[in-house]
């Protein structure tokens, strides 16, 4: 069952482009970009990750966009509509939507945490408290089943309040107050930064490469970020696609919104090393960085407390458009395809999301002792099968369909609607040759570095 009802459509060119750079923008540029760039190297792992923004992170977003604008459709309906119910490339469309599922339901408890740590910011738990003290709440609060599950819940709800009021009165008008609000607290941040006594290391630290202290590890991590953090693969680009006006420049949509993403990551880099660097403390401290490093800084720092409140509200914001673009992506396929209104299927997928994220407010106490998939946690596990595989193999199918198996001329004619017919060569070799083999590459790559396949060699020995 279909719905025929006028497809919505962005109020605004403004307000896509928040909306878009909303999804992309979430705790990926906040939290893991500043570790994952501490961990290997500073400025030739960034170098690598711009360029590998631009050759596959950029053409997979327009491929997306390209499939939504062109069907107006969620991302099950547009392959429904292209190759027909029967199609092996419906199973794109699954996947995505399916990624969107499982990442909600755990990025919301991640998300908890970053509420959590701006209540505790505004008692002032931080301020003037030994090393060991701060560093100690954040395992206080993984420890803490009942808390995670109250912030979780209450970040669920805060989701559902926006989705449900629709594209332009919900999304879009959201869109519109958050992302300026993130992009002042950056600002703030990043200033505060750049006037601290570590400005120069950071600067240095993030922006001169040093090619000796790249491995064939950190151009995989760059290559992975880059496809991860512009949320392709979990069918938000695709469902945003559906609401853009024709008339809209793809190239030109898609660059506003990697360019955004990007400047927001680096800005967050500089906001966070150079007041790393000032109090003497390491920056490759993984992902302890955000919830154990960075509030030791703060409590050592004047104006701590305040600078606290505001780091921890930007991470709070940037979780939430993220997650808005998560649930739509699955509230519109539950609208067109099975025709539920709006309130009904928004309800349902964050109540849903609610619950299947339990387990994972509880992976580190009540349920320690469960593990789902090897030795991995519950939270571990659904984090591998969505991170590492789900969006990879969507991305790849995407990739291909678009590159290879697209009949017609339509993406070329969806290029050339907007104005931006003269980018199809370029665009259209990369997302043959060079997207299908980078995601390759990382497929491969984390079914390596996750044991999938040394089990697969294991099992067809014997």
């Amino acid at each position: 069952m279909s719905n025929q009802q006028p497809r919505a459509l962005w109020a605004s060119r403004l307000g896509f482009i928040l909306a878009a750079a909303g999804s992309a923008v979430g705790l990926g540029n906040i939290w893991k970009f500043p570790y994952i760039t501490g961990l290997n190297g500073g400025g030739a792992f960034v170098l690598v990750y711009l360029v590998c923004i631009a050759l596959v992170g950029l053409p997979i977003m327009m491929a997306e966009l390209m499939i939504g604008r062109h069907t107006r459709r969620d991302a099950v309906g547009a392959f429904i509509q292209l190759e027909g119910r029967r199609s092996f490339w419906l199973s794109a469309g699954w996947v995505s939507v399916g990624a969107a599922f499982i990442i909600l339901s755990y990025y919301s408890v991640v998300a908890g945490w970053t509420l959590d740590y701006v209540y505790r910011a505004l008692i002032g738990s931080f301020s003037g408290q030994p090393t060991e003290v701060v560093e100690g709440l954040f395992s206080g609060l993984i420890a803490d089943g009942p808390r995670q599950i109250a912030w979780h819940l209450l970040f669920i709800v805060l989701c559902l309040s926006i989705v449900i009021g629709g594209v332009q009165k919900g999304i879009e008008r959201w869109s519109k107050i958050l992302m300026p609000l993130l992009f002042a607290l950056l600002l703030l941040l990043f200033v505060n930064g750049m006037l601290s006594d570590g400005a120069r290391q950071g600067l240095a630290f993030m922006f001169r490469p040093d090619f000796a202290k790249l491995t064939p590890g950190s151009v995989l991590e760059a290559l992975g970020h880059a496809f991860f953090t512009l949320s392709l693969g979990m069918a938000a680009m695709i469902t945003y696609g559906s609401y853009l006006s024709r008339q809209e420049n793809l190239f030109a949509a898609g660059l506003r919104v990697a360019l955004l993403d990007t400047g927001i990551a680096l800005m967050a880099g500089l906001a966070i090393f150079p007041v790393v660097f000032a109090v003497g403390l390491e920056p490759a401290s993984g992902p302890g960085l955000i919830f154990k490093t960075i509030p030791v800084v703060f409590s050592q720092l004047p104006g701590g407390y305040l600078l606290a409140i505001l780091f921890f509200l930007l991470l709070s914001f940037a979780a939430l458009t993220s997650a808005i673009s998560l649930l739509e992506a699955q509230v519109a396929y539950l609208i067109d395809e099975r025709g539920w209104g709006r309130p009904k299927a928004t309800g349902f997928l964050a109540g849903l999301a609610f619950v299947v994220g339990i387990p994972t407010a509880l992976s580190y106490n009540s349920l320690g002792d469960w593990h789902l998939i090897g030795e991995r946690s519950f939270f571990d596990s659904v984090d591998l099968i969505a991170s590492n595989y789900l969006l990879p193999i969507a991305g790849l199918l995407i990739a291909l369909y678009v590159g290879w198996f697209w009949k017609g001329t339509e993406e070329k004619e969806e290029l050339m609607a907007g104005g931006a017919g003269w980018t199809y060569p370029a665009w259209h070799f990369l997302i043959r040759y060079v997207a299908p083999l980078a995601v390759a590459v990382i497929l491969y790559y984390k079914m390596e570095e996750t044991g999938v396949l040394a089990w697969f060699g294991s099992w067809f020995k014997g």
